[in-house]
């Protein structure tokens, strides 16, 4: 016997709902605790945040990528690390993206941090998981976020870095445990060399780890990429200058030249330091934080550190979690904030 006409329609519409609906779909929170619905084998990935880029390489996940960013694809050691990301489409700059272009690559999800960008690519139809933080709970809670959408072994290395991440800081926090207001410098933290008066405050996770490595920052109520004037940065009198990005070489020696800055103690003791600078800068949004605060605490209290080399966490973190045999030689010129030779 046949089926009605009536009968047939909604068999084929019923067959229609099920064809369209995701096969063993899957539900992540985002870092708003948004729900995302995605495949249950994330395959196809687009990270459009430079620095989450790092997280995925460290977590497994970079042979999943289809699109990056131009700023991932422009960092040395990046790409010394991970020679594949130059190939992989550059599809945004970090605040906007290539619509189009990301469609053919035909992410199973996109990861990225910037809200105006989240509503374009969910309206391109696309999976957006938004993933950001200024601290270093939520530097945690994106590395978890990030693991889940890549799936596999990503969680166990997700839950081993963090508990790495809690480890160090602990470790910092109790030899720094008895130190005195007096005994903490001041630190002010220069985002990079280009503009020698924009700023790391107190109000970001840079200002966090400047405080466990039992520093105060110079300029306590600034938020991070802050533009203040000379006049604060010579009030604030800061103890130790440190400078971000890949060009502090350049401006240590400019500021060393500096008659604005011939008065700040920083630059009459000599102590101007180029932040460490890896896949990604160790100061801000990095993965590699977990070694920043190891770093800081010995640069601003070396006595209570002795036993800590850096040279030697660095290469033992390239290999656990890149799987990168890292030299002394190239550990030391990432400790200094250069590039590869």
């Amino acid at each position: 016997m046949f089926s009605t006409p009536s009968k047939l329609s909604a068999a084929l519409f019923a067959g229609l709902l099920l064809a369209l609906q995701p096969v063993h779909a899957r539900t992540v929170r985002d870092i708003n605790n948004q729900s995302v619905e995605l495949p249950q084998q994330v395959n196809r990935i687009a990270d459009l945040w430079p620095a989450n880029n790092q997280v995925v390489l460290m977590l497994g996940g970079a042979d999943k990528l289809v699109a990056t960013t131009e700023a991932t694809r422009n960092l040395p050691w990046f790409t010394k690390v991970y020679p594949r990301i130059k190939n992989v489409p550059a599809l945004s700059n970090g605040q906007t993206v290539q619509s189009e272009a990301l469609l053919a690559v035909r992410p199973d999800a996109v990861l990225l941090s910037q809200p105006a960008m989240q509503q374009q690519v969910w309206r391109a139809g696309m999976k957006p998981v938004l993933v950001r933080f200024q601290d270093f709970n939520g530097l945690k809670q994106t590395v978890r976020i990030t693991a889940d959408v890549i799936g596999g072994n990503a969680p166990q290395i997700a839950r081993r870095y963090n508990a790495e991440l809690d480890g160090n800081l602990r470790f910092v926090r109790s030899r720094l445990a008895n130190l005195s207001d007096a005994q903490k410098p001041t630190v002010l933290h220069l985002t990079g060399g280009a503009n020698l008066r924009r700023i790391d405050g107190g109000r970001s996770i840079i200002g966090e780890w400047i405080r466990i490595a039992g520093g105060r920052p110079a300029l306590p109520e600034q938020a991070n990429l802050s533009e203040v004037t000379m006049e604060a940065i010579v009030q604030a009198n800061p103890d130790i200058i440190i400078v971000g990005g890949r060009n502090a070489a350049q401006a240590i020696a400019r500021i060393k030249q500096d008659p604005a800055w011939q008065s700040i103690k920083a630059v009459q003791n000599n102590r101007l330091h180029a932040n460490p600078i890896g896949t990604f800068g160790w100061d801000r949004y990095s993965t590699e934080a977990a070694l920043q605060v190891l770093w800081a605490a010995k640069l601003l209290h070396p006595q209570r550190f002795t036993d800590v080399d850096m040279t030697a966490k660095t290469q033992d973190f390239y290999r656990r979690y890149y799987h990168y045999n890292l030299s002394a030689a190239e550990a030391q010129r990432i400790l200094q904030g250069l590039d590869p030779q």
